[in-house]
């Protein structure tokens, strides 16, 4: 299988705006009965073998979990009695899956109240109102998943670089983006907030301290993007040398972007985007002046450690 798989943003469109839906509805679903860790990092997915997980989450008797499998096409939620309950990725309404969705947990005993309105988008029509977003093909949301699988690999490398406070590397459905975020130690100034249809309350807490991010998103042109930003962006860093050639800072969002498919087509995908990664953070660390020597992995020292046995 090809590892980093071609998938057109416009060729999908709808099916990615349909599961962006159906991963509010799970996050939310974990967001309800997770308790707050800092920066929401208690509300994110993550990339599995098969598709994203909540991973387990707790509940009054145990624990459960909820799947979306893009290989079989279904959203397994299992409980730790044992029990499962399935709903099937196939092209239905957000309201018909919503129904489903919640009809399964309150079946597994895991009574949920969500609130039921999508975040971080224009539009928000609350989910059991979602007639217009009801396609699903198979092969797009599979070819999606092996992207997230290809960057999640990647990131997770870039993530084991650095020893200071650092996120996992997980999918945030407010904009449905996989990311991984370095932090510096040192408090930011109040975000001022103003996501569409999302609290300022809710970024206040996501940069509550200074930071360098970095992802995934399948969205713009093309066939999606890789980025990089910093909050708050240090004097200087939109104009550091970032690598790749194709790598650029795009002042509208904010972000240095490189496009998927310039990784994609690299005589050394995994390089051409690690190099992306490191030099992206060397510009919000250099410009910021972050205390690297402390923050970052010493290579000697990450070889040792590979070569002595548990």
């Amino acid at each position: 299988m090809e590892q980093w798989p071609s998938l057109r943003v416009a060729d999908w469109a709808e099916t990615r705006e349909t599961l962006h839906m159906w991963t509010q509805i799970v996050g939310k679903v974990r967001m309800a009965h997770a308790p707050l860790v800092n920066h929401w990092w208690q509300v994110a997915l993550y990339v599995t073998p098969r598709g994203l997980t909540t991973s387990a989450v707790p509940s009054e008797t145990g624990v459960f979990d909820a799947e979306f499998d893009f290989c079989e096409h279904v959203l397994r939620i299992r409980s730790s009695t044992g029990d499962e309950r399935r709903v099937g990725l196939e092209p239905k309404p957000v309201a018909l899956f919503y129904e489903e969705t919640m009809a399964g947990l309150d079946a597994l005993g895991l009574h949920t109240s969500i609130q039921p309105v999508p975040n971080e988008i224009e539009e928000a029509v609350p989910f059991a109102e979602d007639t217009l977003h009801a396609s699903y093909d198979p092969a797009a949301a599979h070819l999606w998943w092996r992207q997230l699988v290809a960057a999640h690999r990647v990131l997770s490398r870039f993530r084991a670089e650095f020893t200071g406070k650092v996120s996992p590397v997980h999918f945030f459905w407010g904009a449905m983006d996989l990311a991984v975020t370095r932090f510096s130690g040192r408090p930011a100034p109040r975000h001022p907030g103003g996501a569409p249809n999302c609290p300022d309350r809710v970024m206040v807490e996501g940069y509550s301290h200074e930071l360098s991010s970095c992802g995934f998103w399948p969205g713009g042109a093309g066939e999606g993007l890789f980025y990089a930003y910093a909050y708050p962006e240090p004097a200087g860093f939109q104009d550091h040398p970032v690598q790749p050639g194709e790598a650029a800072y795009h002042p509208e969002l904010g972000e240095f972007v490189l496009p998927y498919d310039a990784v994609r087509t690299a005589e050394d995908p995994d390089g051409t985007l690690l190099r992306f990664l490191r030099t992206s953070y060397e510009a919000a660390a250099e410009n910021g002046g972050w205390d690297r020597r402390a923050l970052e992995d010493q290579p000697t020292q990450r070889a040792y450690t590979a070569r002595t046995p548990a």
